[in-house]
């Protein structure tokens, strides 16, 4: 019974332990790449594309047709030997027919490689999707890391409170403050209190914001640590031009439009391909039974099934070819269409390479500015740091009032909150410029 009662206690810590399970960044990100709608949807997208391959495939094959007919008459109506005598006979036949194409002015090679162009191109919308997917994932993941780093520095800003309304009720129980003071201490405990709250709130919803992100149950759900390490001064590239050139090679959008221009190529030789002659052939085989019921001449009888569909069988082959010589222009305006379809999908090249180089040139500008307002929290945390540590000297000794310690010291819990918050925020807007250049790496 012991060991039955140890082994439900371990089954149950395991089932814990599973029902706990703590992502790493790299596990959220793969994970909210097989569970996403939008990759799921556009992932169907890129079996149809190889469908329609497929089918373009299968228009260099020859189709093959059978039918089969059979009529009964009642009637005048030919009988075997074709005159017209009132019979009762059924007519029945079979035939096999097949056609293919000889040349098509290349419609068929055109239309094959055009859409094999779009198996191409519906793989790039799925990769910016899931790159789309991807930035979204670090950021809710750094989100949490950063609501968690601000509810310990409202918990040990909570824990100090705390401390100080010991040291304040001994004070006071001793005559130095007046009770103002100690509730003054208190007061400003409740605060913090508060403020642990609102923190715990917030690391709830970022972890909530992830866990929907990723469709996983929100209960038990957390994610691991990374290491965020203070932000080097220096600034991962000297200009975004640089960036921008990698992202020529890297990103989806672009080689997607690069697709479209010769996906456009294909659309005016497939167009072109109307003022070519188109040669076909077409064989067939067939053969027929007659069985008359009645009026047979004396003597005579119905031929036996096997026999006419020996007798009767029949094959042929032909070709033909159509040649055009007047359309009432439509070939020809429809060359047109798609040499101004082309014009527009060069202009939409161009579009999203000066789209892809202003968010560059804005993400970089991101980050300089990231780094300066880090800087600019960092210096300004070591002076707060300073400022409340001879504050707290001066009141210790009595030489500051309750009021001008509570201000220097609001002001060091919202430079640390500022430092954090400029932290992170650096830390995603470097990941962002390092996910143009193609060199975002997650662990």
């Amino acid at each position: 019974m012991k060991n039955k009662f140890i082994l439900f206690v371990a089954l149950c810590s395991s089932i814990a332990a599973f029902s706990q399970k703590t992502w790493t960044l790299k596990e959220a990100v793969d994970q909210a790449l097989i569970k996403n709608i939008s990759i799921q949807q556009n992932k169907l997208s890129v079996k149809l594309a190889e469908k329609n391959v497929a089918i373009a495939k299968g228009n260099f094959l020859p189709n093959l047709n059978g039918s089969s007919s059979g009529n009964y008459n009642v009637g005048l109506s030919p009988d075997q030997t074709g005159i017209l005598t009132n019979t009762n006979n059924f007519n029945g036949s079979l035939n096999l027919s097949s056609s293919g194409i000889i040349f098509n002015g290349f419609r068929n090679t055109n239309t094959y490689k055009q859409a094999q162009l779009g198996v191409e191109s519906s793989l790039y919308d799925l990769k910016k999707i899931e790159n789309d997917i991807s930035l979204r994932v670090v950021n809710t993941y750094l989100n949490v890391l950063f609501a968690k780093e601000n509810l310990e520095v409202a918990s040990v800003q909570a824990a100090i409170s705390k401390k100080q309304i010991e040291a304040a009720k001994a004070r006071f129980e001793a005559g130095a403050i007046a009770k103002g003071e100690l509730l003054n201490f208190q007061s400003t405990a409740a605060n913090d209190l508060q403020s642990v709250i609102l923190q715990e709130n917030a690391l709830d919803l970022a972890l909530l914001n992830i866990a929907q992100l990723l469709q996983e149950p929100v209960k038990g759900f957390d994610v691991a640590p990374i290491e965020v390490e203070t932000p080097s001064v220096n600034l991962l590239y000297d200009n975004s031009t640089a960036v921008f050139q990698k992202s020529l090679d890297y990103m989806p959008e672009i080689a997607n439009a690069k697709l479209a221009i010769e996906n456009a190529d294909f659309n005016i030789e497939i167009a072109k391909s109307a003022f070519l002659p188109t040669l076909s052939y077409n064989l067939g085989a067939g053969t027929s039974y007659f069985h008359q019921f009645n009026n047979l001449f004396p003597g005579q009888t119905n031929n036996s099934f096997g026999t006419q569909f020996f007798d009767r069988f029949q094959y042929g082959a032909g070709i033909s070819l159509n040649i055009p010589i007047f359309n009432r222009f439509q070939t020809k305006n429809r060359v047109a269409q798609s040499l101004i379809n082309k014009e527009v999908s060069v202009m939409s090249l161009e579009s999203q390479k000066l789209i892809l180089k202003q968010t560059i040139e804005q993400a970089f500008l991101d980050v300089k500015s990231g780094l300066k307002t880090f800087q600019a929290a960092t210096i300004s945390l070591t002076a707060q740091k300073e400022a409340f540590k001879n504050a707290q000297e001066r009141y210790n000794y009595g030489t500051m009032t309750l009021f001008d310690f509570d201000l220097v010291r609001t002001r060091l819990v919202s430079a640390e909150s500022a430092m954090i918050r400029s932290k992170y925020d650096y830390v995603f807007k470097t990941k962002v410029l390092q996910f143009y250049s193609g060199e975002l790496i997650l662990e």
